[in-house]
């Protein structure tokens, strides 16, 4: 693999399985849909920062570290899986969370609190800035920090969606499936990247196309190109890249990150009605919300084969019943 030669431990549940969404694919009438299951990675919930973690993880032991500090959102999937890992390492955990406490503690923060997390509220301040200072005052106490970074997306952590890649292709050679368009949610740029990578690296054809959350296309795409060359370097391998080398459409960021619309109220709601199976309100939700629209925009043919790669996530989505109406019937009519 590309990544032996980076150290790394075992978090994930891997290989994450591949399955088809028959139902679906027939009600739209498009081509036809699988899904790339790191919602099943194991690591609290699951989702896709449990690979990137793997290698993180792996560096902070061997420089000694005694503390775990990252960042993100409120209901941050990558702060809750960075908590569920260092508390499976024997590691504190301090994370550095936008904004200011909320009246629920619910979701994803839940889930921070039950982990042993440390939580740190940064209000405005830049998230970055507040883990280094945070870095520095343990040091002082002669504690050992290691910060991950947002979303795990450095040229480690992609490492981990290199590794990805190689084993969906691996999955994909024993099952005899090939496919044409792999879409996912993209936001901090790593999961892209390090697919893109192995792709490239792998001779994978197909079009790998990221749905951004929060940035413009532009901007993201030249976050994943650095991010690319980076990790690149890091492996030894001979690729260059640049931003037009990536696939992203920025046409479904509607009114912002972490703003719930319908058509993340429909993607939520068609899957789980006809496959059963669940996606988070911010990543998952709004990614797989433009994958319904492209089909049937016929974006694709009915011929083709189209993988989402579902990132995980699901534990947001019990922070956010105000985004539905529900319906019950009252004791009466039951009785009645």
């Amino acid at each position: 693999m590309l990544t032996d030669r980076i150290p790394r431990v075992s978090i994930a549940h891997l290989p994450t399985p591949l399955e088809p969404l028959p139902r679906l694919a027939t009600l739209l009438n498009g081509p036809q849909i699988w899904v790339k299951r790191d919602d099943q990675t194991g690591l609290a919930t699951g989702g896709n920062k449990a690979r990137k973690l793997e290698f993180l993880v792996a560096q902070a032991l061997a420089q000694g570290a005694d503390t775990l500090i990252t960042c993100g959102a409120a209901q941050s999937n990558h702060a809750r899986q960075t908590a569920a890992a260092a508390a499976r390492f024997g590691l504190s955990c301090v994370l550095v969370l936008r904004g200011a406490p909320p009246q629920q503690i619910q979701g994803n923060l839940l889930l921070d609190h039950v982990l042993g997390a440390e939580i740190v509220w940064a209000g405005d301040a830049p998230l970055a800035d507040r883990m280094e200072e945070i870095a520095e005052s343990l040091r002082a106490q002669g504690r050992r920090p290691y910060i991950v970074p947002y979303g795990g997306s450095n040229a480690l952590g992609v490492c981990g969606y290199v590794a990805a890649m190689e084993e969906l292709l691996a999955q994909s050679a024993r099952e005899g499936l090939m496919f044409d368009h792999i879409v996912l949610a993209s936001s901090s740029g790593g999961t892209q990247a390090g697919l893109s990578i192995a792709a490239r690296a792998r001779g994978y054809r197909g079009c790998i196309l990221g749905i951004s959350v929060d940035l413009q296309a532009d901007p993201l795409r030249r976050r994943i190109a650095d991010l690319a060359a980076e990790t690149a370097d890091l492996l030894g391998l001979r690729l260059s890249f640049t931003p037009e080398d990536f696939a992203v459409e920025d046409g479904y960021i509607g009114g912002g990150y972490g703003v719930v619309g319908d058509l993340e109220r429909e993607a939520i709601r068609l899957l789980a009605q006809t496959e059963g199976l669940l996606l988070d309100p911010v990543y998952t939700g709004r990614a797989f919300g433009g994958l319904i629209d492209l089909i049937r925009r016929g974006a694709f043919s009915p011929q083709e084969r189209v993988l989402f790669w579902h990132t995980g996530g699901v534990a947001g989505l019990f922070a956010r019943s105000d985004i539905f109406e529900f319906h019950t019937l009252e004791n009466s009519d039951r009785e009645g």
